[in-house]
């Protein structure tokens, strides 16, 4: 991973939230807040919140009276999720790094983390530190993407760029958020991190768009692929956002377009 992987600045996240959320994250974020409501907890933990995807889900799943902190590393990330979820009194925000958490031991019932591990520049420390912040009791709730043969757009937005740029291909999507699939090292990492109870379920779903070009947008104008595209020639970045189009609207039709995606959902614990 680059240190390019983790600016999301700038324009990013506005379309990130507007776009990249309603086509990849929202299922998934439901199914994080339907197991974490599950465990009916009443002090929650949720670390690289993003733009809020899951806590917006969470909020609607859990009763009036609990504790909800979400933090995030990425403070324009996180300034959205906020707006987006201002005068809700169970929530706080909080700035800050999943790897050295400013809370004490054993205050949350439950940690959860949607599609951020990924990014962690040590997952095991990450992890320890969600262990740490967990009662004796509690559970660590995750997931992580597949690896991206098996999530269909960005597979296909990879080989397309790869295609404009063959000789310095971007490659964002596979080598972070599809990077960090396979089971046995992450479940190696979470028990490097004191945990022991690990179970690792394969969940596929569909990405769903009202046409190609709204996917393309998505992926090369609300992620990190922005600034890899504009790194190699920015004059070509609509250009490069067009020929992606065009490879989907291609495979997929020119109306309302759909593919598998497919992530892990972990949980953990102590």
């Amino acid at each position: 991973m680059s240190d390019a992987d983790k600016v999301f600045a700038g324009s990013i996240p506005g379309i990130y939230d507007t776009y990249f959320v309603p086509l990849i994250f929202s299922d998934f974020a439901d199914d994080i807040a339907r197991r974490v409501a599950a465990l009916s907890p009443s002090a929650l933990l949720e670390t690289a919140a993003g733009t809020g995807a899951v806590t917006r889900a969470m909020a609607a799943a859990l009763p009036h009276h609990f504790r909800y902190v979400a933090t995030d590393l990425n403070e324009p990330m996180l300034a959205i999720a906020a707006q987006r979820q201002a005068g809700d009194p169970r929530i706080s925000w909080r700035q800050a790094d999943a790897s050295a958490l400013p809370f004490d031991d054993a205050e949350f019932d439950v940690v959860c983390c949607q599609f951020g591990a990924m990014f962690f520049p040590d997952r095991v420390k990450a992890y320890a530190e969600a262990r740490r912040v967990l009662k004796p009791n509690g559970t660590f709730v995750f997931n992580v993407w597949d690896r991206i043969e098996e999530n269909v757009f960005a597979h296909e937005v990879t080989m397309a760029l790869g295609k404009l740029f063959p000789d310095d291909p971007p490659r964002f999507m596979a080598r972070t958020p599809h990077g960090y699939h396979d089971k046995a090292v992450i479940k190696a990492d979470l028990e490097g991190a004191g945990f022991r109870d690990i179970s690792i379920e394969t969940r596929p779903a569909l990405s769903r768009a009202p046409t190609a070009e709204q996917v393309a947008f998505a992926y090369c104008q609300g992620t990190p692929l922005r600034s890899e595209i504009e790194a190699r020639d920015a004059s070509k970045f609509q250009a490069a956002t067009d020929a992606v189009a065009e490879v989907i609207r291609t495979r997929h039709g020119s109306g309302p377009v759909e593919a598998k995606i497919q992530a892990l959902v972990i949980t953990a614990r102590p």
